[in-house]
């Protein structure tokens, strides 16, 4: 018979193996609130200040295309956009030489995406998208599957598989749910049975499913639909119409031109969701209507207050996408629809709804609805446009208060950061690699990926500032470029410095193994040696202090600039390529904030 004290070892044995596993999958949660992030043309995410709380029952959906597989993707890819600008009158000529390298109807891209001529199957690039997402606060993304009978298998069973792996490690990643067909067709049924059998049956991945009145929500049509599927959902069949408001009492929309109706009147005057888009493929007269209709389509810088902006750079405020944000707020729904992520093809027919050489859905900058960053000079505007206004719909949490001054001892022994607050938390497991076939026969690369940035801190006192940031594993050894590197926006202000960046440190170190910091020179990639300072790192974790006088010119009163870490950066002085390259706390374009009283 065992001892008591054996009893107790097995206990303790137990309880450390509990704590131990609850510590490898994270709770997932939303980290990204309070982070500040300004664009490329100046405009500043709107803050806990600016916005409120967080509002109770307050959804975003985004529309996200499954579709970039081997279907799509075999053939090859073209770049419109590109094509237009080297011959624009081939814009309505089916037969123009410039469409010959065109083979496949969804070849041709509108521009080419940030990522490259990716495939859905590529887990670097649901892994990114996962948490662009999440740090945008999406809350559902919605696959199209409206098309024949495509439910996009191939891509859907990777993205489940990334996003549960990037669920245990802590991101919050959107919920999922499907768009069938838009009608009780044979093809709709078809569809939902196999999105049943599949997905839903076996219970598996359950933790992203999108629940709307108590069950799994897909969008598509009861009419049709046998037991147990018909029971086991709640339906929203999607309507196609882009004007006339609901066909029937549950359904929602996808699309619509502005000013937009709202869906499911549950109360009178509230409504269960409306849809956003970026733009839309109508006219006046028409809809839809190709994105090349030559009758004026409702692009991204079309507004029904103000008609067309003709602007060359209207394209990057996102005119069409504000204008039915601001309609969602006045109808102020449960769920706000966004079209879309990542579209980004479209078929080529020779003729299709009077139009020419007729591109339905996308064409170009200009004619096209994706958000996901793109090499088009739209750059990332569009997806800090949506962030910007899904916190202006939701709200956000509050600012955790700093304890106030604390002198820390940079001997590399970090037991003086113990209580020190608050955390600032980047995602664990953002520096996956890749290798993965896109489009054609193109083939992506990327090891940049190395020191993966999880939380920092932030302490200070009379004469310093002090830094901390720990990594998921130890951290590699500072003999190589673009290591463990600090960049502070001391003033808040975009005007000076790179990218509203002052100071960079750590970009070298002297022959005593002290950290330079330098100060940028002239607003872009250009610094000059400003002073040295003392830093420790070991194991996981790096402590590094700056003299105060030097990032804020006073000892005394309030300390209030934004800050963010870098490792492996490949292309200096291009801010997109902290989506791609290395690891950034936080990401991309965001930065943290730290501000004292």
């Amino acid at each position: 018979m065992p001892s008591p004290k054996n009893n107790l070892f097995h206990i303790i044995i137990i309880s450390l193996i509990v704590l131990c596993s609850t510590c490898v999958s994270a709770e997932p949660k939303q980290i990204s609130d309070n982070w500040a992030a300004t664009d490329a043309i100046g405009r500043k995410l709107p803050g806990h200040a600016e916005v409120g709380d967080v509002k109770k029952d307050k959804y975003v959906a985004v529309f996200y295309w499954t579709w970039h597989g081997r279907r799509h993707a075999n053939p090859g890819y073209a770049n419109v956009s590109r094509i237009i600008r080297q011959y624009p009158d081939a814009v309505n000529d089916y037969d123009h030489p410039a469409w010959n390298a065109v083979s496949g109807v969804h070849a041709c891209h509108w521009a080419e995406p940030l990522f490259g001529y990716y495939r859905t199957t590529d887990p670097w690039v649901l892994r990114k998208h996962a948490e662009m997402l999440s740090d945008a606060g999406v809350d559902v993304v919605v696959f199209d599957c409206t098309n024949g009978t495509f439910t996009w298998k191939e891509s859907y069973d990777v993205l489940i598989k990334t996003w549960t792996r990037a669920r245990q490690d802590g991101v919050k990643t959107p919920q999922i749910t499907f768009l069938c067909p838009f009608g009780p067709s044979d093809n709709s049924r078809v569809i939902v049975e196999h999105l049943y059998n599949d997905v839903y049956k076996t219970g598996h991945f359950k933790d992203l499913w999108f629940y709307w009145n108590g069950k799994p929500l897909i969008m598509a049509y009861p009419d049709n639909i046998k037991e147990p599927a018909r029971s086991f959902f709640t339906f929203r069949p999607g309507q196609p119409d882009y004007r006339s408001g609901s066909r029937r009492k549950d359904d929602w929309s996808w699309l619509e031109v502005y000013p937009q109706n709202g869906y499911v009147e549950y109360r009178p005057g509230q409504y269960e969701m409306v849809s956003v888009g970026a733009a839309q493929n109508a006219t006046d007269s028409l809809a839809p209507a190709a994105m090349n209709d030559t009758n004026q389509v409702y692009g991204r810088s079309y507004t029904k207050a103000n008609g067309f902006d003709r602007r060359p750079e209207a394209v990057l405020y996102g005119l069409n996408f504000q204008e039915q944000w601001n309609r969602a707020f006045e109808l102020d729904p449960k769920l706000i629809f966004v079209t879309g992520w990542n579209e980004w093809i479209a078929g080529r027919f020779k003729n299709w709804q009077g139009t020419e050489n007729a591109f339905p859905d996308e064409f170009n900058v200009e004619y096209s609805r994706d958000i996901e960053p793109a090499k088009a000079m739209i750059g990332d505007n569009y997806y800090y446009q949506l962030v910007g206004n899904i916190r202006k719909f939701k709200g956000v949490k509050s600012v955790t208060s700093s304890i106030g001054p604390k002198s820390i001892k940079i001997d590399g022994d970090f037991n003086d950061w113990i209580g020190v607050k608050p955390d600032y938390y980047d995602h664990k497991g953002d520096t996956l690699h890749r290798n993965h076939r896109g489009y054609g026969d193109l083939v992506y690369t990327n090891t940049t990926g190395r020191n993966d940035f999880v939380k920092s801190r932030i302490s200070y006192d009379e004469d310093n500032v002090y830094f901390y940031i720990e990594t998921a594993e130890t951290i590699t050894a500072s003999d190589k470029p673009g290591w463990m590197m600090l960049l502070v926006d001391a003033d808040r202000d975009k005007t000076t410095g790179w990218q509203g960046y002052d100071y960079i440190v750590n970009r070298s170190r002297t022959a005593g193994n002290r950290a330079v910091i330098e100060k940028n020179l002239n607003n872009v990639w250009r610094w000059e040696k400003a002073g040295d300072l003392k830093f420790q790192f070991k194991g996981n974790r790096m402590e590094l202090c700056v003299r105060r006088i030097l990032l804020m010119n006073h000892t005394s009163g309030r300390i209030d600039f934004e800050f963010k870490w870098a490792d492996n950066i490949m292309q200096n002085g291009d801010i997109m390529d902290f989506y791609v390259s290395g690891d950034v706390a936080p990401s991309a374009r965001f930065n943290y904030v730290y501000s004292v009283e």
